[in-house]
């Protein structure tokens, strides 16, 4: 089994998250217009697109997107509770039944903004699993950490309060963003080299602690402020597989763009 992880082509994304953002009129022509260019961006079973609209535009880019191929829906959240008397929250399962296929887990603003801890983030991803959602599990370090010298430790602290309890079985079934903190919208980014190097600790970390195959057959998403300009040069490093896009991805022309990029 892990010699054949080794030997797979690891799956390319490219992933637009829209966060609060956009009207249902906005929201619907973004849609269609991505629909409508879907045909030239290349995508094969190995480079896929995701869109992480608002929970609201969820139905209708999945009813959009339901007939183009290797191009899929995304939440920014869910609920770790599976049902309830949860007012305003919304569950894997209900997710799952409008369309979406993928589920942001773990994206700092959800740690700063709203508290989530390592074990809540736990809880929604084996929901997510249990619900047939992929989890991309969201990690990165404050600006004082990488000032620090921090970087390293403060990322593998994040893996192992969380996904590192995870069994391989299922661990196997995430995608991992590195996102740096102190690059999410602030139009810094990380250099490639900077990139990089966290991606190839990130996948030294899953070997170390499941197996080579593991590791290498698992996708890792660059995000922090990733644009039209900078993407080609991001994407060329040899263990980032594609990207978590933030504010360009609500411009169709320059998320366009960012999707060729990715070979």
């Amino acid at each position: 089994m892990n010699v054949k992880q080794e030997n797979m082509t690891r799956t390319k994304i490219i992933a637009g998250n829209w966060k609060m953002n956009t009207t249902s009129q906005e929201a619907s022509a973004l849609i269609q217009a991505l629909a409508e260019s879907h045909s030239g961006w290349g995508l094969h079973d190995h480079k896929k697109v995701v869109i992480a609209p608002p929970f609201l535009y969820i139905q209708e880019a999945a009813a959009a997107f339901s007939k183009l191929s290797h191009l899929f829906v995304a939440a920014q959240n869910c609920s770790q509770y599976e049902n309830g008397a949860y007012t305003g929250e919304v569950s894997a399962d209900m997710l799952a039944s409008v369309g979406a296929e993928y589920v942001l887990i773990g994206h700092s603003e959800r740690r700063e903004y709203f508290g989530e801890t390592a074990d809540i983030l736990l809880a929604k991803i084996r929901l997510a699993l249990s619900k047939g959602l992929t989890p991309v599990f969201c990690c990165g370090e404050p600006l004082d950490i990488r000032e620090q010298g921090q970087t390293f430790a403060f990322i593998r602290e994040q893996l192992e309060t969380c996904i590192f309890q995870l069994p391989e079985n299922e661990i196997s079934q995430l995608v991992i963003a590195y996102e740096p903190i102190w690059a999410i919208g602030t139009g810094k980014t990380a250099s490639p080299e900077q990139a990089q190097d966290v991606h190839a600790m990130i996948r030294a970390e899953l070997s170390a602690k499941y197996s080579s195959g593991t590791a290498q057959g698992m996708t890792l998403l660059y995000g922090g402020s990733v644009n039209a300009k900078n993407a080609a040069d991001l994407f060329s490093c040899p263990d980032i597989d594609g990207g978590l896009v933030g504010g360009a991805s609500l411009q169709a022309d320059n998320f366009i763009t960012i999707i060729k990029a990715m070979k």
